[in-house]
């Protein structure tokens, strides 16, 4: 099995049945020869390309091919190409054609051609002077659109990897108008599209300004802290006077006791704010510091800024 575990390795269903019954009566060297063991002659099944007239095709023996030719993404009537335009040259490099199920014969033993499909062919490089590129390759909108009628290169393949030893720069705008020669008045951005949807897009955060938003939030609350400290201050003051309060008695001006009800409970309620209000405020300015000191600063274990990549 190969790849994800569902395909053979080696698979000739849909090849020409003479040439497959041919290597297998082949004795001993002869038919691992044509196995393709240490890089020799493999027989697989494989399409023809159904090639048009101006394209100049270079075919390896294994479904490979570079074509150069006009703009072609399906059928020879398919693209600018098909349609006649000028100024639509293209190379496209496809390895795979078919994708998982290539096909030498049809049922009926006829030999089988194909057009570029840009959906299940295995992998391709696609480089055009002038192309419908996000239509051809069935891709979503996105926030900066599709492009139309301009140039485009797209690499496709089941898994992509682009690799700088030293760095990747995703630039867009460079010059000042495109290839077909048309003014770029606005700034296109790089969208990163998922599952090819485009349904919940949302704009790419700024890390220094989202530091200096959240550094301001944590200002504030800290200013916050400090009000409700002062608001407890202010009442344990208000609290102790309303304990030992006393009134002057209509009898001679003999002054009342305190209140036996109040007296237990504003003992308690000062008791209370000191040791667990008081204690708590400390605790959540401390917290908020710990929090900072997390989170904002590049020497903190779970810094929220990439040490290393960076967006405008």
């Amino acid at each position: 099995m190969s790849g994800n575990g569902r395909k053979r390795a080696i698979d000739q269903v849909g090849g020409n049945q003479r040439e497959t019954d041919r290597v297998e009566a082949a004795e001993g060297a002869t038919q691992l020869g044509q196995r393709g063991v240490g890089g020799g002659q493999l027989r697989e099944p494989l399409p023809l390309f159904l090639k048009s007239a101006c394209e100049h095709v270079i075919t390896g023996q294994n479904n490979t091919a570079i074509v150069l030719g006009r703009d072609r993404p399906a059928s020879r009537l398919s693209g600018y190409g098909g349609k006649g335009d000028t100024q639509c040259g293209m190379i496209d490099l496809c390895v795979g054609r078919m994708g998982s199920s290539p096909k030498s014969q049809d049922k009926d033993g006829n030999q089988l051609w194909a057009d570029p499909n840009m959906i299940t062919d295995s992998a391709r490089v696609y480089i055009s002077q002038k192309t419908d590129i996000d239509a051809n390759f069935g891709l979503t909108s996105g926030v900066v659109g599709k492009s139309k009628t301009k140039s485009a290169v797209c690499v496709k393949a089941d898994a992509v990897r682009l690799v700088g030893r030293e760095s990747i720069k995703l630039v867009t705008q460079t010059d000042k108008e495109n290839s077909q020669g048309a003014e770029i008045k606005t700034v296109l951005g790089i969208d990163l599209i998922a599952g090819n949807d485009d349904e919940d897009m949302q704009p790419f955060v700024k890390g220094e300004n989202m530091l200096l938003a959240m550094r301001r939030m944590v200002h504030h609350m800290n200013k916050l802290n400090g009000i409700v400290d002062g608001l407890l201050m202010y009442q344990f003051s208000f609290n102790a006077a309303l304990t030992s309060h006393w009134h002057f008695s209509p009898f001679f001006g003999i002054p009342t006791s305190p209140s036996p009800t109040v007296v237990p409970s504003g003992i308690m309620t000062m008791m209370n704010h000191l040791l667990q209000t008081k204690k708590s405020l400390v605790m959540h300015k401390t917290n908020l510091q710990m929090y900072e000191k997390t989170y904002f600063y590049a020497s903190g274990g779970k810094y929220i800024n990439s040490r290393y990549n960076h967006v405008n």
